[in-house]
C-alpha cells in the first residue's frame, strides 16, 4: 500500500493472525490497534456427555444441551474439570495400591524429524536463518510508537526498511531498533524512497551483524512456499508462512491530502502480514530475502464490511536492491518518468487501458509520439487496465531504460519504443482521482480498503 509517513502504524489484523494492504487507504501514525476479534466456535463437549453416578430421577429424555467452547479459555477449564475427574478416580484406585505406582512423565525428541526440519527448504530452515538478520524498529511519536521491522544489510548495521515505518523519525524522533541478537541501538535515516516506500537507516555503533542474504524475485513462481518474519503488534521475530499468490500487483493506498492515491508495484501472498511487519523480509525456503513486506488489503472491514484475509503485498527484492544501493551510494533514489498525467477515471468508452490526460513537453513520451487523449493498454507484455497500473508498471524498470507501450486496441493498436526519464525520488508517486472531486481513498481490485501496516 505505498504508505505515507508514520501512517501505516496500525491498521490490520496481528501478525499471527490476518493484517491490513498496500493497497489503499490513510496510514495514521500512532500505536497499532490491536486486530479484530474473531468469534468462538460452538460445539458439543469433546468428550461426550458427563456420566451421572447413582440414582436419578427419570424425567423422560433429557435435552441435549449445546456447550459454548471458546479455544483457550474453555479448554482450561474443560482440562480443568476433567483432571478433577481422573485425580478423583485415581486416588480411589491408588488407595489400595502401592505409592510406587505413581509414573513418571517424559518425553523423547523426534530427532529424525528434527534433522530434516532445519535443512534447507523447509520453512524451520527459512525461519532460523532470516530471523537472523531481522530487526525490530519503533520511532517514538507524538501520538504513540510507531512499530515496524528491518533487514539487516551489513554487519555494520545498515538496515533496509519501509519508508512509512521511519517517516515520522524526520520529525526529530528517535528510531530504536533492536536486533535479532537481542541487543539495542538507536539509528539514523541514510535515506529514502517514498515512491516505492522503503527507507535505509544506519544503526549507531553496530558491529557484527548478521547480514540477509538476497534473492532473486524474478525466480518466484505463483504457489512457491515463503516465509515472513517481523515483529507484529510488536511480537519480535513471529514467523508466519505462505505462498506466493501473484506476481504481479498494482498496489494502490491514499495519499497523505485524501484526494489521490500512491501506487507501486508488488508481490501478492496470502502470508500474514500484520501491523508491525512492515519492512521485514518475505523469505523463501532458502531463506533468501525475496520481498519487503509492505502492505495488506482487508476489505471493506474498516468501512464495517466484510473482512478479507490472505490478501498481503512485498515489494520485489529485485526492485529494493537498485533502490538500496542507490540510498547506501547516494544517499537519495532515482525513478524513472514517462511524461504523462492522468487519472483514476475511466479511459473513453470505458475501454481497459491508461487514457493520457496530458503530455509533458519534451518528456519521454512526447519523445515517442504519445499524445493528449491517447489510450495506453500494454507496457511491454503486461496490459493496462487503469492510469494506476500504467504508474504501477513503469516503477518497475530503471531511469533510461527503454520500453515498448501498446497504444489503443484492435486493430488501431499501434507500439511505440520510450526511453524512460530520470527523477530524483523525494514523493511518492500519486494519481489524482476522478476529476480530483473524491476525497475518499481508491479501492483497489474494485472495493475494499488497503491498509499499510
Amino acid at each position: 500500500m505505498p504508505a505515507t509517513t508514520g501512517d501505516r502504524t496500525g491498521e490490520s489484523p496481528s501478525a499471527e493472525s490476518p493484517s491490513a494492504p498496500y493497497p489503499s487507504a490513510p496510514h495514521p501514525a500512532g500505536p497499532y490497534p490491536a486486530g479484530p476479534q474473531q468469534p468462538w466456535p460452538t460445539g458439543q463437549h469433546p468428550y461426550g456427555p458427563t456420566e451421572q453416578h447413582g440414582p436419578a430421577p427419570h424425567h423422560g429424555p433429557a435435552p441435549r444441551s449445546r456447550v459454548v467452547t471458546r479455544p483457550i479459555i474453555a479448554t482450561a477449564l474443560i482440562a480443568g474439570l476433567l483432571g478433577g475427574a481422573v485425580g478423583v478416580g485415581g486416588s480411589a484406585l491408588l488407595d489400595n495400591a502401592s505409592p510406587a505406582a505413581v509414573p513418571v512423565l517424559s518425553s523423547q525428541p523426534d530427532n529424525a524429524r528434527q534433522a530434516a526440519d532445519v535443512k534447507p527448504g523447509s520453512v524451520t530452515y527459512a525461519a532460523q536463518v532470516a530471523s537472523k538478520s531481522t530487526a525490530d524498529i519503533q520511532v517514538a511519536t507524538g501520538q504513540g510508537t510507531a512499530v515496524g521491522s528491518g533487514i539487516v544489510l551489513s554487519p555494520d548495521g545498515y538496515v533496509l526498511t519501509n519508508n512509512h515505518v521511519v517517516a515520522a523519525a524526520g520529525n526529530g524522533n528517535t528510531i530504536q531498533v533492536t536486533t535479532g541478537d537481542g541487543k539495542a541501538y538507536t539509528a539514523n535515516i541514510t535515506g529514502t524512497s517514498p515512491s516505492y516506500d522503503l527507507a535505509v537507516i544506519k544503526l549507531d555503533g553496530a558491529s557484527g551483524l548478521t547480514p540477509a542474504t538476497l534473492g532473486d524475485s524474478d525466480s518466484l513462481q505463483v504457489g512457491e512456499q515463503v516465509v515472513a518474519v517481523g515483529s507484529p503488534e510488536n511480537l519480535s521475530n513471529t514467523v508466519t508462512s505462505g505462498i506466493v499468490s501473484a506476481l504481479s500487483r498494482t498496489v494502490t493506498a491514499a495519499d497523505e491530502s485524501g484526494s489521490g492515491v500512491t501506487v507501486y508495484n508488488g508481490l501478492q501472498t496470502d502470508t500474514p502480514i500484520n501491523p508491525g511487519n512492515s519492512g521485514g523480509p518475505l523469505v523463501n525456503l532458502q531463506g533468501e530475502v525475496v520481498g519487503v513486506n509492505s502492505a495488506v488489503n482487508t476489505g471493506q472491514a474498516t468501512a464495517g464490511g466484510v473482512q478479507a484475509y490472505g490478501l498481503g503485498f512485498a515489494i520485489p527484492v529485485n526492485e529494493a536492491k537498485r533502490i538500496g544501493d542507490e540510498l547506501l551510494q547516494n544517499g537519495e533514489a532515482t525513478k524513472p518518468v514517462l511524461g504523462v498525467t492522468g487519472s483514476l477515471a475511466a479511459a473513453n468508452g470505458s475501454a481497459p487501458g491508461a487514457q493520457v490526460a496530458g503530455v509533458e513537453p519534451g518528456g519521454a513520451a512526447a519523445d515517442a509520439g504519445i499524445s493528449e487523449g491517447d489510450v495506453i493498454t500494454k507496457v511491454a507484455d503486461t496490459p493496462v487496465s487503469n492510469y494506476a497500473d500504467l504508474m504501477a508498471q513503469v516503477l518497475t524498470h530503471s531511469p533510461g531504460d527503454t520500453v515498448s507501450l501498446t497504444v489503443g486496441s484492435g486493430d488501431d493498436a499501434r507500439t511505440v519504443q520510450v526511453t524512460l526519464g530520470s527523477a530524483v525520488d523525494r514523493a511518492q508517486t500519486t494519481i489524482p482521482e476522478s476529476g480530483g472531486q473524491s476525497n475518499q481513498p481508491r479501492l483497489p481490485f474494485g472495493g475494499g480498503y488497503g491498509l499499510v501496516p
